[in-house]
């Protein structure tokens, strides 16, 4: 396992900034008619806010759990609640969501 001085781990600390992790969930209408059309706008939308860099970070759950996505928002819980409120999936009762405040490292990825 590779060492970590206490000196790096201040160094790395230092660095972090403010995010957004967004937990999406099964709403009550997830079964209304049209819903598929209403689920492809939703994801049109995260790919223009990933595409902004607004999102950088997207992963849909597929377990068939209540649980149907994480997102970490490149944002603050106020602007993040604002875009959320703005999903269309989200406004028709499709999904709801959790909000969670938190801090991470800029530019950390998800291995190709």
């Amino acid at each position: 396992m590779t060492m970590i001085s206490d000196e790096s781990m201040k160094e790395m600390i230092g660095r972090t900034k403010d995010y957004c992790i967004v937990v999406l969930r099964i709403g009550p209408n997830r079964n209304m008619a049209g819903v598929e059309a209403i689920i492809w706008e939703h994801a049109r939308r995260n790919f223009s806010l990933r595409a902004e860099g607004k999102l950088p970070i997207v992963c849909p759950v597929s377990d068939g759990s209540d649980l149907c996505g994480v997102g970490i928002f490149a944002a603050g819980i106020a602007e993040t609640r604002s875009l959320m409120d703005h999903d269309p999936a989200v406004q028709q009762g499709v999904f709801t969501y959790d909000l969670h405040p938190c801090r991470s490292f800029p530019g950390d990825t998800l291995p190709g």
